[in-house]
């Protein structure tokens, strides 16, 4: 008769219907009805139960029966603070510990009365208030405490491997995966990975506040890192920090974390994995299967419930994805040009900038230049060392900078007046020094050839790099005091050995 109650009832009949149905009276039907809205069991459960657990639910018990029940009783409720304690272990469930229970106590309670008094057991004094999300809204994301693995191949050693673990607050369909660290590269990655996977973007993100995401925290105004907030601009979203400490602002992606733990750790315990990305195409089965997985108590999936209320609430995908930033404060340079140290090449900026701080925006493609948060300069990147990028516009009218001269210029130069020349002028364009100076002493040096020739500047050159020497200076006092023709006067001596070798060996030595 129960069975009939609840299915009658599942099919939306009403109360005076299911009572004529039934044969029973109004007043018994509801009375059912209450003690199955207590019980906290969905119907679609109950309908499971088998026979004896159902009526279990329900029976009013006699004298002798009491007395056997507080017995059992009384055994469930002593083991309850060691459930509570394995229940935080890894892939531990209710249902585990339940079988164990039973296992004991053959005569013990059924799962489901296992639950309901281990609900009454650890039940807060404190109430709270649920929340309800909106579709599209909120993208809660998080780090699992506890790890992952892969083995290196060539060593054999067990590198630990950061697992991220987000979801959405409508639908709570999860995207999980695993990466090297929680660094800005490896946060920042799985995020945009996160987006990708859900084909669409949240109004806001809330992440917990790890550095990657938030530079200082705070309850009302926390400082979001700063590649973090360009991400999320690029985007089109917020970034909403949780409050440290209040677990229940991300109250979704715990559980969520929680839910990882059993459906997807448990699974991949005994596998060895020898890359990350052979750990995600794993995790990526397990995670499909976990989110086409019912509810315990609804009718719907996380995937059914996404496409249907979520999935169509997220704002669209940028065409392009968001690539990674280098920033750099650097001083406008005489030249009107701002030096990134490490390319070792230079960036034109409007002459009216000169002296002043500017800040460089850097990705694998473009350099944007800012001053007072106003963008005063776009270029190419350049990967060249000691290449100027230069746009004519920036330059002042009366410049009196060549723009024939560069470093390969210079370099090709003194290549074909000697090897130690050459030496020495890449060594001149390796000093942390203005350009406009480096190239004026490449100039000043190279220039001596015509006075001097090729022989005494070279060994003027050879000289000098054996002093470490490295300045216009130094090879005009090593011509000015002729310690060049000591290197000369070397050259030739050694050149008389070697011939002197030479005729000693021949059949004309005397």
């Amino acid at each position: 008769m129960i069975r009939e109650i609840i299915r009658l009832k599942d099919n939306g009949l009403s109360n005076n219907q299911i009572s004529k149905s039934l044969g029973k009276s109004r007043t018994t039907i509801i009375k059912y009805l209450c003690l199955i809205e207590k019980s906290g069991i969905c119907f679609k459960e109950l309908l499971e139960l088998e026979g004896e657990e159902l009526s279990e639910l329900f029976e009013v018990p006699n004298e002798l029966d009491l007395l056997n029940r507080d017995q059992i009783h009384k055994d469930l409720y002593s083991i309850f603070p060691y459930i509570e304690k394995e229940l935080k272990r890894v892939g531990v469930t209710r249902q585990i510990l339940w079988t164990e229970y039973k296992t004991k106590h053959p005569q013990g309670v059924m799962y489901s009365q296992f639950c309901e008094h281990y609900n009454k057991w650890n039940r807060k004094s404190e109430g709270y208030m649920p929340t309800t999300h909106k579709a599209g809204e909120k993208l809660f994301i998080d780090y699992a405490g506890k790890k992952l693995h892969i083995i290196d191949k060539d060593t054999g050693e067990i590198k630990p491997v950061e697992v991220f673990v987000a979801t959405l607050g409508a639908s709570q369909y999860t995207y999980v995966e695993a990466s090297f660290s929680q660094q800005i590269p490896d946060f920042i990655g799985s995020v945009q990975n996160c987006l990708h996977y859900l084909g669409g973007v949240p109004a806001c993100i809330i992440p917990d506040n790890l550095k990657s995401a938030v530079t200082k925290s705070h309850r009302y105004e926390p400082h979001v890192n700063e590649q973090f907030a360009c991400f999320a601009s690029h985007y089109d979203t917020s970034i909403m920090p949780a409050r440290a400490l209040k677990p229940k602002d991300k109250s979704l992606v715990e559980g969520a974390v929680n839910i990882t733990y059993t459906r997807i750790y448990a699974a991949l315990r005994d596998k060895e994995f020898y890359s990350i990305a052979e750990l995600n195409v794993a995790i990526k089965k397990l995670l499909l299967t976990y989110n086409q997985t019912p509810f315990q108590k609804k009718h719907s999936s996380r995937t059914s419930l996404f496409l249907e209320i979520e999935k169509d609430a997220l704002k669209s995908l940028p065409m392009e994805k968001y690539e990674l930033r280098d920033y750099k404060i650097a001083t406008v340079q005489k030249n009107c040009h701002a030096y990134y140290s490490a390319d070792k090449n230079y960036y034109s900026v409007p002459n009216a900038y000169i002296g002043k701080k500017v800040k460089l925006v850097l990705t694998q493609s473009v350099v944007e230049i800012y001053h007072n948060q106003a963008r005063i300069a776009l270029h190419p990147r350049s990967r060249k060392a000691y290449d100027y990028v230069t746009i004519k516009e920036h330059m002042p009218v009366n410049h009196t900078y060549n723009s024939d001269w560069s470093s390969e210029f210079f370099i090709s130069w003194a290549q074909k007046i000697g090897n130690h020349t050459k030496e020495y002028i890449e060594k001149i364009l390796d000093k942390k020094q203005y350009p406009e100076q480096s190239y004026k002493s490449c100039m000043g040096i190279l220039s001596m050839e015509s006075k001097i020739g090729k022989q005494r500047l070279d060994n003027a050159c050879k000289r000098a790099l054996s002093y470490d020497a490295i300045s216009y200076n130094s090879i005009k006092n090593i011509l000015e005091r002729g310690l060049d023709k000591e290197e000369e006067q070397a050259d030739l001596f050694n050149v008389s050995i070697s011939n002197h070798d030479n005729i000693r060996g021949s059949k004309y030595y005397a």
